[in-house]
């Protein structure tokens, strides 16, 4: 009997754009991402990512489809601490059945750019939280998605630090990342986005009104 999270939501997001998120909490950010990740399923609706229809595969569908066409950025990071930061990008690379030899190449490519090479035999509490968010987006990039999820990926970070991933995101953009962005920084989605999706009640909200 409660209000649906999100209601009579329509929205496209084109292969190659970022496209900003915001609104206060309870708005249905967080749900909007799980849909499109496929961790939620839709009521009513359908979900479709890189031309696929998602809503309707069984568990297992989900899970491939997701480590192969999604990847998720975390504001906390969401790295496992008993593995290496190398092991924690190839993670989803093995379970997408990539060849041991080729994730290892594309995780040492992804660790060199992220500029945390030297650190890939290192744990993530011996990181700073800049390093851990590289660490998170190597780890999202491992498998070359065709959509990147980012939830507050600046929230845990200092000013300084959440620029620097900020720009980091903008380079990936900048080489065809598509990207979705839920953020509660204005600065951030006016920087980096190409237009912002203002939710309200779990629902766009109208032009002109602040989210």
């Amino acid at each position: 009997g409660a209000s649906p999270a999100l209601a009579d939501l329509t929205m496209d997001v084109a292969a190659g754009e970022v496209a900003a998120v915001m609104g206060p909490s309870g708005s249905g950010k967080s749900t909007l991402l799980n849909l499109i990740a496929g961790l939620d399923r839709p009521t009513e609706g359908t979900v479709t990512v890189a031309g696929r229809r998602i809503d309707n595969l069984s568990e297992s569908g989900l899970a491939r489809f997701r480590a192969r066409h999604v990847g998720i950025i975390f504001q906390f990071f969401n790295l496992l601490d008993d593995l290496t930061v190398e092991d924690n990008v190839l993670l989803p690379a093995q379970l997408a059945g990539a060849s041991r030899r080729a994730a290892r190449a594309r995780a040492g490519e992804l660790l060199e750019r992220m500029g945390i090479e030297r650190h890939r035999d290192d744990y993530p509490a011996r990181l700073s939280g800049g390093q851990r968010q590289r660490v998170a987006i190597a780890r999202a990039l491992v498998n070359a998605p065709e959509l990147l999820l980012a939830d507050e990926p600046t929230g845990a970070l200092d000013t300084a630090t959440g620029l620097a991933i900020g720009r980091l995101l903008h380079q990936l953009n900048a080489d065809g990342q598509t990207l979705v962005l839920v953020t509660h920084d204005p600065a951030l989605a006016d920087r980096y986005a190409a237009r912002t999706i203002r939710l309200l009640d779990g629902r766009l909200a109208p032009a002109g009104v602040a989210a």
